[in-house]
């Protein structure tokens, strides 16, 4: 195995993380509409509930938080609308991250078909997944730019960034994604383990709670060693602050996320030999 990982890494370099979709982007977008689709085929207003469904969260979540706990944020105006808002773009961030690492696991053996295939790119799996959780990130956006208008009756400029801010995101998800999807087949519980994971990382992140809050002893734990915490403040910065992006820390993290992907690429290519022979 680890002769296997040297090799891969003399022969992978972080270059390869972004040729594994440019090489096979025809196929991967196809596959990712066909993800897409297949969700919501069979059903009524097909793919209107990607619309509907982040629409019925937010007036769940204003509701709840608003009304009943009556749960306010501090950077903000006060407002049950601000609250619902801020709280809505950390969950937008949250489940990119989570819906495509809750997949990850059960990506190869769910896709089984494929494995024996010589020449299929296995590792398209893996941004399939991605696309279809950036799809319903759209629409989850979409939601909120439009609630967003209805209270303010303005929409800030800088959203423009958010793509950009999600960027180091997708690389670290796709990295972590590619690690768990190959442990996945070897290991079937880590399905379970990665479940209880994610729920922990939400309560973990500043999605319900501002980052002041959190006590001084316990801020570094959630500011730093919390993949998610920097995309969320980032997020709710350009989106709804109207204030521009860290620069700084934000090469830094994309940095730092591209090496998390092309390590993720490595392991993925190091152990997909023995695919075949376990399942």
């Amino acid at each position: 195995m680890l002769r296997e990982i040297i090799k891969s890494l003399a022969h992978t370099g972080p270059h390869m993380v972004v040729r594994s979709l440019t090489g096979n982007w025809d196929l991967a977008w196809e596959m990712t509409k066909r993800s897409i689709l297949g969700r919501y085929r069979g059903s009524f207003m097909g793919l209107l509930w990607s619309f509907f469904n982040p629409l019925l969260m937010l007036a769940v979540y204003t509701f709840v938080f608003g009304v009943i706990f009556q749960a306010r944020w501090s950077e903000s105006s006060g407002s049950m609308a601000d609250f619902a808002l801020i709280l809505f773009t950390g969950l937008v961030v949250f489940n990119i991250f989570s819906e495509c690492i809750i997949q990850a696991p059960g990506t190869i053996i769910a896709n089984s078909n494929y494995v024996k295939r010589v020449v299929f790119p296995l590792e398209i799996l893996s941004w399939v997944n991605i696309g279809t959780s950036l799809f319903h990130a759209a629409m989850s956006l979409v939601v909120l730019l439009v609630f967003y208008f209805i209270v303010n009756v303005s929409v800030q400029w800088t959203c423009i960034f958010l793509p950009l801010v999600l960027l180091p995101l997708i690389f670290l998800t796709l990295g972590f994604s590619w690690f768990l999807s190959s442990l996945g087949v070897y290991v079937r519980d880590v399905s379970h383990l990665v479940a209880i994971g994610t729920t922990v990382l939400m309560f973990m992140s500043p999605i319900f709670y501002p980052l002041k809050s959190v006590p001084v002893i316990l801020r570094p734990l959630i500011e730093y060693l919390n993949p998610l915490t920097f995309i969320i403040v980032q997020a709710r910065k350009v989106v709804l602050w109207g204030m521009m992006p860290d620069w700084t820390y934000f090469f830094i993290y994309l940095l730092f996320s591209i090496v998390i992907a092309w390590l993720g690429l490595v392991w993925f290519e190091s152990t997909r030999k023995g695919f075949a022979d376990v399942l």
